[in-house]
């Protein structure tokens, strides 16, 4: 896939400018948002990237097209995920919910920039070493298997990092969120930290540790440096709408984890396979490409992370129904 200056270009500024106006709508007053300007935020969000897709599908065919529907599907579940993670921050230092809009934008900004300079790091590594894919594809199945050891996101789960654990001791901190301002000055003139700075690093870092999970991930579906950001950029808008959208939803996701597992995991054998087609290790196959390793299409991984990430979705509303329905009848006897 040839992608010339201007498109890149205009692409980059197209998306700022996406950002921009949410930022400028979002910073005008603090709130939370209702279920029907949420529910637009994310339809428009979704509708921009099957939109972008059609463009993609227009300019450089079906099978790049395909990659970026793959890539953002994937990243779009990951970062759903990453939503979990941001409601234990929030729960856990008690986030005004009117300030929770806030936090979630500049989470999600300082995921794009870290994302951003993963995907540079990566497609450097890639385009100089294709025995890299090895390491992906053995990261991606070690993440996985962390995944299903740690279960469901619980708020006792949490553990606050040696940068939060120093910042609370050795900066000067208000009890107080007051307006939702990093510093605040009292009344003799003396400046504060308030806790949303330290809410900032405990989301900062949180952001670092999952980009380092999706980026291996969406270099397992497609090679393009173009398709890679894009995916990542479009999975990540409307992510702050759709945590109040979902609202409790969220919590009914039992299975989630279990289905990023999986998906993670097949991408991790993906990558395996496919470098194995690319390999110049001398220690495997006296260094030449291994022929017989089967090549697993876009479509069909399409297909397994649709059908995986569905029936994770469903297997969890139907849990969450019966238990719910056990708790009711537990309460009536």
């Amino acid at each position: 896939m040839n992608v010339s200056t201007w498109v890149w270009a205009v692409t980059l500024v197209a998306l700022v400018a996406v950002l921009a106006v949410d930022l400028l709508i979002i910073g005008r007053r603090p709130h939370e948002p209702s279920m029907k300007e949420s529910g637009g935020w994310v339809a428009f969000y979704v509708a921009l990237a099957l939109l972008f897709g059609v463009g993609v599908w227009i300019a450089a065919g079906g099978g790049y097209a395909a990659e970026f529907y793959t890539g953002w599907l994937t990243e779009y579940s990951l970062s759903v995920d990453n939503l979990f993670v941001f409601v234990i921050i929030m729960a856990r230092f008690a986030v005004p919910r009117k300030f929770q809009q806030k936090v979630l934008l500049i989470g999600i900004v300082l995921a794009l920039l870290m994302r951003g300079a993963f995907i540079a790091a990566g497609a450097a590594l890639i385009s100089q070493f294709s025995w890299v894919f090895y390491l992906f594809g053995a990261f991606l199945v070690y993440t996985a298997i962390n995944l299903l050891k740690e279960g469901e996101n619980d708020e006792e789960d949490f553990k606050e990092n040696i940068l939060i654990r120093w910042a609370k001791k050795a900066l000067p901190l208000s009890s107080s969120f007051e307006s939702g301002k990093m510093t605040v000055v009292t009344e003799t003139g003396k400046r504060l930290f308030t806790p949303m700075l330290i809410v900032m690093i405990a989301i900062g870092t949180t952001d670092l540790l999952f980009a380092l999970d999706s980026i291996p991930a969406i270099f397992g579906i497609t090679k393009e440096p173009y398709l890679v950001f894009t995916a990542n950029v479009f999975a990540l808008m409307g992510l702050r709408q759709l945590f109040f959208l979902l609202g409790g939803l969220l919590e009914r996701l039992v299975y989630l984890n279990i289905g990023l597992a999986a998906v993670l995991a097949f991408i991790g054998v993906k990558l395996f396979l496919e470098a194995l087609h690319t390999n110049s290790l001398p220690f495997i196959n006296g260094g030449h490409e291994v022929h017989w390793a089967p090549e697993i299409p876009i479509w069909l991984s399409l297909l397994i992370i649709l059908g995986t990430l569905g029936v994770a979705t469903v297997a969890s509303l139907a849990k969450s129904s019966r238990d719910r329905k056990k708790e009711l009848a537990n309460t009536k006897a």
